[in-house]
């Protein structure tokens, strides 16, 4: 893989058709460097990573895009999420054991697949398909055309420490002949997942698409990063409640909070939650609450 940790668009000069490539390596290795997870879930988790990174070049606003697998086996809840400046992170909630080399739908039977779209300023939107598809890339291409009404078409592969995708769509409002999109889509079919994690942009477009007038933008590239903080993490105790967390520390003397994705730790004593519950509390420049 010649182009990770970046997104790339590509054109098609001649069709009402656009795409993204998206390749990950260091930022898979980031987002799972504090977990210890088993490695069908790094595998599944890298798919994720690569579908928000191919997601996120449709993002026209500030905000987050948060895609989430749930089902109703030891597999809770797989989830992986970007903003608009291509930040990405994940997270799984497993119970127990996990089987080795299971399929998406077998690790979360009764599944569905929730795509939920967050502006900083606008209406929060929300779809969601069931898990009905032999893979991710399948949901995706599903809530597509049901959703938005988009021929689209996904591929995703991940071996646990890389990741990478392919999005190809019809342009939205334009008026592509249904024979183009089938020759292309049918070109894009015949990659195979080890070509997709392995070769470099350029190549890869001109393996798919040699015959077509297409281009490479310049790449955006893509990282993890986590955005909890200290505050945050005070702010999510007022969930709780005053007297539980008064109790909490009568009996363990301070409060621990991790964060779920990043496993970063942070302790509050018994003044940082009075300040919480004072209308006078502001932070200092060591992020500590008075």
């Amino acid at each position: 893989m010649s182009n990770p940790d970046q997104i790339q668009r590509i054109m098609f000069d001649e069709l009402d058709i656009r795409g993204v490539v998206s390749g990950l390596k260091k930022t898979c290795s980031d987002c799972f460097e504090n977990h210890d997870y088993p490695s069908v879930i790094k595998q599944v988790l890298g798919e994720m990573l690569a579908a928000v990174s191919l997601l996120s070049s449709n993002l026209k606003f500030e905000g987050r895009l948060i895609l989430q697998a749930q089902g109703q086996g030891n597999v809770r809840l797989l989830m992986a999420e970007t903003n608009q400046h291509r930040d990405v992170r994940a997270i799984a909630r497993l119970e127990g054991e996990v089987p080795d080399n299971a399929t998406l739908t077998e690790l979360l039977p009764k599944g569905q697949v929730v795509l939920t779209i967050e502006p900083e300023n606008g209406q929060r939107y929300q779809g969601v398909v069931p898990l009905g598809g032999e893979n991710l890339a399948k949901c995706l291409e599903s809530y597509f055309v049901s959703s938005e009404q988009l021929p689209t078409y996904v591929q995703l592969a991940s071996d646990g420490e890389t990741a990478a995708g392919l999005m190809l769509q019809v342009l939205p409002a334009e008026g592509s002949g249904q024979d183009d999109w089938e020759r292309i889509s049918l070109l894009a079919s015949t990659l195979k997942s080890d070509e997709l994690l392995e070769l470099d942009n350029e190549t890869l477009l001109y393996r798919l698409f040699h015959e077509e007038t297409c281009r490479l933008y310049e790449p955006d590239s893509v990282q993890f990063t986590c955005t909890c903080s200290r505050e945050r993490s005070l702010a999510s105790l007022k969930l709780v409640g005053k007297d539980d967390l008064f109790e909490l520390l009568k009996e363990e003397g301070m409060i621990d909070v991790s964060c779920q994705f990043c496993n970063r730790h942070y302790r509050f004593d018994q003044t940082d939650v009075e300040a919480l519950f004072s209308t006078s509390g502001v932070a200092d420049h060591t992020q500590n609450i008075h």
